[in-house]
């Protein structure tokens, strides 16, 4: 799990515009008529058409799509009752993780109430406005009076993630560690550290499933729950047993199943190894499990483990649940979250672990032949199929039990209108990210003397994706790194210019002076480079003492990939190296080359430039759909950037058919499948959508990336250096540290692939 400093978290949630959401407007607003017809007099016709219908609020506004995050900050995770202000970074951070994984817009709701009726009366006074509600972060018991009144006071789906998403999620992990154990939930013995609003929802889950209420023994902060114990509340009292056991450790004996939604470190070793054979080990305490991952492993080979961690195998994470039952609940207008819903998504969630893996989760965790088992019962949290899955089966058991307001009919036209939603361009860095993190790389930094460059080596630590090696004076970096309390500790510092490398750097020099020596290269000139970081920097690549380079942030890209060119030199077979970016958005990753280095590509060139940006493309596991832009559509002029356009794409048809791409298009056409289908119906692209885009020249390439990310709300990433040996990847200069790490996570990655 990355290491989060105080100030890298302040500053992330302070830069910019504050916080971590805002509201964007979702349809035309830049005339005045566009004003007319959202506000006065337009607005008046929606108004009296819900008036006279009030179901039409779905037709004519957000409600449909608009989840409230509330909580009056009462049970706040690892913080405890921190207030309603203090609460609103957490319900923001969720309101996100419903954007991403979901499109469900949100709005977060703090409440100053921490009595039962006014926190419900407040609710109920709001709930016109949403589709559904999400509580979170209320402490027990009052939590579960609130949504029991909520749930029964209000016609649209109410639900207490911390209650519910933790017990879907564990639910799901525990019918399949049982399948995997050969043992049946009706017979099994469970034991929980753990009383609070999860515990007992996970409880209620686990009975519905088949666990017998008399195998099932529960453990408070006072001990264990016995039916002789005095002043139990009425939740308390339905976890109460009539056995007895002195503590934890004499419970866990034999016992089949341990749940944790406790304290850390209360488990040990010796009574994992107390349970009966193939025990099941639900560890979910945060950030600090019941007992560690590792130790618990270690205490014996058939333990079948969870825990709430990031950097174990089978996490158990909400974010697998609470985004898709709303997704589902929303779009059939259900009136409530039933346990018809819960067990669907349950079950959704199980099945969806034994299905076969798509590449692309392999890939997203640089794994191979991911598949159910021990260390994997539940689906991974990058699992592009969760959407579908578990919003389909949500979406069923509401109507099939009732409490939907309207039906699908089209199965199949609702999953793909749910892939519609996420393009996977959210996905994309994440994906790469843990690609990196599997298999972190030796990433020399040119620039070390600059604190954006020593920031981003920071995090490149903390993800575990790369071992900075950092270039520049000793003196400067110690005293940036000092000065700016960066987290590096006793990192490799290199100054090409010191003597302590002069041995060193005539070794280099030797190596470029026999590779540039009929090059116009003197021995004296390559001693003289070698005083470069970027000339050093290459030379460590090149002779395998790191990894992959990184350099640009303050030097003129010519500068950066000269001497990498010279040094490491084009793959075998390319003749043209290539820069491509990656421009993200809602509806997916759109993929620009050339937009960097080749000023004005013949067509042979822009052919070479398109099977590079192709086989990029395809190691993203996206296939690539490529369109050749010109001011031309299909010999509609001519002019010479339209015939080399024209003539690239003869030769990519006739001598690699394979690759998806035509042209010569122009951009609109190429960009809107229906105008090509009216206009061009022989194009490969009529049915395809269009994710890369090549460009007749630098010119055009570089400014239509530069217009996108100074003019839109899309995040650019690159540039990409295509065609290199090895991997060498440029910066823009004046990068910010969250783009230089983009790129860093691309080298590690393009590294592991070289």
């Amino acid at each position: 799990m990355s290491k989060i400093r105080k100030q890298e978290a302040l500053e992330y949630h302070s830069s910019g515009r504050k916080g971590k959401l805002e509201v964007i407007p979702s349809k035309p607003y830049s005339s005045q008529r566009d004003l007319s017809l959202a506000y006065s007099p337009g607005v008046a016709e929606p108004c009296l058409a819900i008036a006279e219908n009030p179901e039409d609020v779905y037709q004519y506004t957000t409600k449909g799509n608009l989840v409230a995050v509330i909580s009056n900050g009462t049970a706040v995770l690892g913080l405890g009752n921190i207030g309603p202000e203090a609460s609103k970074p957490v319900m923001e951070g969720k309101g996100v993780l419903f954007k991403i994984f979901a499109d469900i817009d949100v709005f977060d709701i703090e409440v100053d109430a921490s009595d039962v009726d006014r926190f419900v009366d407040t609710v109920k006074a709001i709930a016109p406005t949403f589709g559904g509600i999400n509580l979170e972060d209320i402490k027990a018991p009052e939590a579960f009076e609130i949504e029991r009144r909520l749930v029964e006071e209000l016609d649209i789906p109410v639900m207490h993630d911390d209650q519910h998403g933790t017990a879907i999620i564990s639910s799901a992990a525990l019918l399949n560690a049982l399948e995997l154990a050969e043992k049946k939930i009706e017979n099994v013995r469970i034991v929980v550290s753990g009383a609070g609003a999860a515990a007992v929802s996970c409880l209620d889950l686990y009975r519905q499933l088949g666990a017998k209420r008399e195998n099932i023994v529960v453990f408070d902060s006072k001990g264990l729950i016995h039916s002789s114990r005095e002043n139990l509340d009425e939740r308390k009292q339905l976890l109460a047993t009539d056995l007895y056991f002195d503590d934890l450790a004499d419970a866990l004996k034999s016992a089949d199943v341990f749940l944790g939604l406790s304290t850390g470190g209360i488990v040990t070793p010796e009574m994992v190894q107390s349970m009966a054979d193939n025990p099941i080990v639900f560890a979910l305490a945060n950030p600090d499990p019941e007992i560690g991952y590792d130790l618990a492993m270690e205490s014996r080979p058939d333990v079948i483990m969870a825990t709430g961690r990031s950097d174990n195998p089978n996490q158990v994470n909400n974010v697998l649940g609470f985004p898709y039952i709303f997704r589902g609940a929303l779009d059939v207008r259900a009136r409530s979250i039933n346990n018809e819903m819960k067990l669907a998504a349950v079950y959704a969630i199980a099945e969806l672990a034994k299905e076969s893996v798509p590449d692309e989760v392999n890939e997203a965790y640089d794994m191979r032949n991911i598949s159910f088992g021990r260390d994997l019962i539940i689906p991974k949290p990058l699992d592009p199929r969760l959407i579908t899955s578990v919003s389909t089966a949500v979406a069923k058991a509401a109507i099939e039990s009732g409490v939907a307001r309207t039906k699908i009919d089209d199965w199949a036209a609702y999953e793909q209108e749910l892939s519609r939603r996420l393009g996977r361009d959210n996905k994309l860095i994440r994906s790469i990210s843990e690609r990196a993190r599997k298999s972190p790389k030796r990433v020399v930094f040119a620039e070390a003397d600059n604190y954006k460059i020593l920031k981003a080596a920071e995090q490149a630590v903390d993800e575990g994706i790369a071992e900075p090696i950092l270039l520049g004076k000793r003196d400067r970096i110690e005293r940036l790194i000092e000065e700016n309390n960066i987290d590096l500790k006793n990192p490799v510092i290199i100054d090409p210019r010191s003597t302590e490398e002069e041995d060193r750097r005539d070794e280099f020099a030797e190596m470029l002076f026999a590779k540039r020596q009929r090059k116009g290269m003197t021995l004296f000139d390559a001693r003289k480079a070698l005083r470069d970081r970027n000339y050093f920097g290459a030379m460590l690549v090149e002779t395998g003492e790191a990894d992959a380079l990184i350099s640009g942030l303050t030097r003129n890209y010519r500068r950066v990939i000269r001497p990498a060119l010279q040094i490491i030199g084009m793959e075998d077979g390319v003749s043209k190296v290539a820069g491509m970016y990656v421009v993200q958005s809602t509806s997916g990753p759109m993929f620009f080359a050339d937009t960097t280095v080749n000023v004005d590509p013949s067509a042979e060139e822009l052919v070479d430039i398109t099977l590079l940006v192709s086989e990029a493309v395809r190691r993203m596991r996206i296939t690539p759909r490529i369109a050749m832009l010109s001011y031309s559509n299909f010999g509609s002029a001519s002019g010479r950037d339209a015939e080399k356009m024209r003539k690239a794409v003869e030769i990519l048809h006739r001598e690699h058919p394979q690759v998806i791409v035509d042209g010569e298009i122009q951009a609109n056409f190429a960009l809107n499948n229906e105008l090509i289908a009216e206009n061009f119906p022989f194009s490969t692209l009529r049915a395809r959508k269009t994710n890369t885009l090549i460009f007749p020249n630098l010119s055009a390439g570089n400014i239509a990336y530069k217009l996108i990310q100074e003019m839109g709300d899309k995040e650019v990433i690159g540039p990409i250096l295509l065609g290199m040996r090895k991997s060498v990847h440029i910066l823009q200069m004046g990068s910010s540290v969250r783009e230089i790490i983009n790129m860093v996570r691309i080298a590690v990655v393009d590294a592991q692939n070289k």
